[in-house]
């Protein structure tokens, strides 16, 4: 690309119109089931293709999520969908499943691939391993700041796509399973019933899992120059009015004009705007919730926001060349670059009076209001002491724009290449190996009770003894958030634990793989790669990933059907992770200070969640009780994972006894998502 992007949300057909008009370069859109805002209008069938001609004709691309997690049992569906966006020319997918990238690397390689801000790139290794996967772009999450991104632009030779303004979600994207755990509709799967915005409580402090919405729109010149290709705003759901005022912003910002920040504010905000994570000041001051005020100020100003949309932006340039020859119909070429048409209208008359000259035909053939068209010269070739009605020349004019247009807008589908999705066959299951994550080595129980020994890496560094102790039934957890400021003092202490004989990383974010292919060491994949399918399975086996701990968003019945070869496992006991915040929510007014690292939120029934720290690079919220799932009622697992959080040593070896033995573990528990769907 060579000029910065704004990619603007189009949730449906007039908030498409209101993007195109208010002059965004690339609009993101969602066909049926497999985009992450599935309760939007959406486009399919004809409307895709109406779509993407419409924007194709204005110089606007068209950029399609395929950005949720695919059952196996969707993948027909799915490629159907793919087939479609293709033929309708699309000019980019945003994809989160390796199962997606799959099919359209293979199917379509013409189509652009962007890695969705579901596959939660934060880093530079992170950036790098996406670009290996064959991405030619990748979305970065939400979290970062300006100094960070300039950090992974600088490292990766990759187009990046940041977010510049809309809704924060409290966790950081594609790691977050609250809506799930809570109500069985799934973020990942597209259908997010944001239960963040509600009230948990931190103390005192009320709506502690609600952030204010980012607007960094005044940074947009800086992250151009920092080598960021295109801001993105966020909402899918929104109104048009909202689409209209946040590209107007853009585009002003962009050009180094003052833009409305209140009215901006008015259309949308939570209690204000923020941009705590673009300068790394992330405090209480980014929390904010809807108020009475914000949705009373909407209604001010929707009437005039409706303005910045009613007509056509002329921002497509063309060059014109009228002719007017004795005897010869007139005739007009327009041409955008690219391509060319001709019309020819009426023969000129020998002129009575005034003459048509060259001042006269430019004055009408500049009337392209009306027109996506902005005239960026003409040429004119005529003879003297003719003459050609006014009337025609216009006529001319709509004649040769009406048919540039239609050119630009006719479908020019993407070629396919011949590709079958794999089949794969049923999985051979060995005896199934017992695993503990422990949250310190102080918890892991005495003797032979696991297969593998799974610690968080600040466990395992300047403790050689303990690598010396398990050997390589050790596996070290890399941190599932890595950002830029950490990663190179991180790689040294995890370069020192390898000399001392570490052998095994575990990965919950996708960084982890390239961490591994660099420093040598075995990687297994932990429940963050968020796999729910057979491809992603095979996908992952052919980075290197030894096996998966699969998502816990996948049913019993699922997992068991799962094939290929590659090993796979679910957790079978613990509190599970629910949300991974980089701007804590349990902090206080002085931010860490005083904090015991450990602490819980209370939602609006009184039940308590906890909080862990880790290690003041970012939080987690973990589930209110354990999940527990009985031995007899697994399917389809290589092996089985105790995760362990706040439990004593004592409590370790006994819940995990009372596994092996068949018995039940607690009698406060959940069974999770393992026998009940999820949407």
């Amino acid at each position: 690309m060579s000029r910065f992007e704004i990619l603007a949300p189009a949730g449906g057909a007039e908030q498409l119109t209101a993007a195109v008009r208010a002059g965004a370069d690339a609009v993101y859109l969602g066909m049926g089931s497999f985009n992450a805002r599935r309760n939007a209008e959406n486009f399919e069938g004809d409307g895709l293709i109406k779509a993407v001609s419409y924007c194709h004709g204005r110089g606007v691309d068209v950029h399609v999520t395929v950005n949720t997690l695919v059952y196996d049992d969707e993948i027909e569906a799915l490629e159907g969908e793919i087939d479609s966006a293709a033929e309708a020319g699309v000019d980019a997918m945003i994809i989160q499943d390796p199962a997606v990238l799959r099919i359209v690397q293979n199917r379509y390689p013409g189509i652009k691939r962007h890695a969705s801000t579901q596959m939660t790139i934060h880093n530079t290794d992170g950036a790098k391993l996406m670009r290996d996967m064959g991405f030619h772009r990748v979305v970065l999450s939400r979290e970062l700041s300006l100094k960070e991104i300039e950090k992974i632009c600088s490292s990766v030779d990759m187009e990046t796509e940041v977010f510049v303004h809309g809704a924060l979600c409290m966790s950081c994207s594609g790691g977050c399973y609250l809506s799930s755990m809570l109500g069985g509709r799934s973020g990942n799967r597209g259908l997010c019933a944001q239960p963040c915005r509600l009230n948990f409580k931190s103390g005192k402090r009320e709506y502690a899992l609600s952030l204010k919405d980012m607007s960094h729109i005044q940074y947009l010149r800086e992250l151009e120059a920092m080598g960021v290709c295109s801001g993105k705003i966020e909402g899918r759901m929104k109104r048009p009015e909202y689409v209209a005022a946040a590209v107007t912003a853009c585009r002003k910002a962009l050009d180094g004009e003052e833009y409305d920040l209140d009215t901006l504010q008015a259309v949308f905000s939570r209690s204000g705007f923020t941009d705590g994570y673009a300068t790394g000041e992330r405090g209480l001051s980014m929390f904010g919730y809807r108020r009475h005020e914000d949705v009373a100020a909407q209604a001010g100003v929707l009437g005039e926001l409706r303005n910045l949309y009613k007509k056509e932006l002329q921002r497509v340039p063309v060059s014109m060349c009228f002719t007017m020859k004795n005897g010869a119909p007139a005739a007009l070429k327009a041409s955008d670059g690219t391509n060319t048409v001709s019309v020819t209208g009426a023969v000129p008359q020998s002129a009575i009076n005034r003459p048509t000259d060259s001042e006269t035909a430019k004055s009408n053939l500049l009337k392209t209001g009306g027109t996506p068209f902005t005239v960026k010269d003409i040429g004119t070739e005529i003879d003297p002491g003719l003459m050609l009605p006014v009337s025609e020349i216009n006529r001319l004019r709509r004649d040769a724009l009406d048919k540039l247009l239609s050119e630009r807008e006719t479908t020019v589908p993407h070629k396919k290449k011949e590709y079958s999705v794999p089949g794969f066959l049923p999985h051979t299951l060995p005896e199934t190996e017992l695993r503990g994550r422990f949250r310190t080595a102080d918890q892991i129980p005495e003797g032979e009770l696991f297969g593998k020994i799974i610690l968080p890496a600040t466990e395992i560094f300047g403790k050689p003894e303990l690598i010396g102790r398990y050997g390589d039934r050790l596996i070290c957890e890399l941190p599932t958030l890595l950002f830029p400021e950490n990663e190179d003092k991180f790689r040294g202490k995890l370069e020192r634990a390898a000399e001392y004989g570490l052998k095994n990383l575990l990965a919950n974010n996708l960084y982890g793989l390239r961490v591994a292919k660099d420093t040598g060491l075995e990687v297994y994949g932990g429940y963050g790669l968020n796999v729910i399918n057979s491809q992603s399975l095979d996908a992952f086996g052919d980075l290197g990933v030894k096996d998966v701990t699969l998502s816990w968003e996948l049913q019993m019945k699922r997992i068991a059907a799962l094939g290929g070869e590659i090993g796979r496992g679910i957790i079978v006991y613990g509190r599970l992770p629910l949300m991974s915040f980089r701007n804590c929510p349990v902090q206080t007014e002085k931010g860490c200070a005083g904090c015991g690292r450990d602490r819980v939120l209370v939602d609006r029934k009184g039940i308590e969640f906890p909080v862990f720290c880790q290690d003041r690079m970012y939080s987690v919220l973990y589930n209110s009780v354990p999940l527990a799932v009985d031995r007899e009622r697994l399917r389809g697992v290589d092996f089985a994972l105790m995760y362990f959080t706040t439990e004593s040593r004592d409590e370790c070896e006994r819940i995990t006894k009372a596994f092996v033995n068949g018995e039940r573990i607690t009698d406060n528990y959940t069974n999770g998502l393992y026998f009940r769907e999820v949407k």
